[in-house]
């Protein structure tokens, strides 16, 4: 998968954290569609470094999308752990 693919799917892999994870972010829209673009590369990088399974390069794999998922949500946790509920 090329880097736009990435993009993409991080945006939709933030879009789909977000609903798993309801409520206000600190940082609005903006950030967290930077997130799950961050979390889909991250989610990506573990899968392939720590659970040896590496990106497929299609861009409909059920693995690939879960770790881009599942790296979005790591982070979105994250983020609102350490920069909390600032727009309440």
């Amino acid at each position: 998968m090329g880097i736009v693919s990435w993009i993409v799917l991080g945006l939709i892999a933030g879009a789909i954290a977000k609903v798993l994870l309801p409520g206000r972010d600190p940082g609005g829209l903006i950030v967290t569609t930077l997130i799950g673009i961050a979390g889909s590369f991250v989610g990506g990088w573990l899968s392939s470094t720590f659970l040896h399974r590496p990106v497929q390069k299609q861009f409909f794999d059920l693995a690939t999308w879960g770790s881009a998922i599942a790296g979005a949500f790591v982070l979105l946790v994250l983020y609102r752990i350490f920069f909390g509920n600032s727009r309440d």
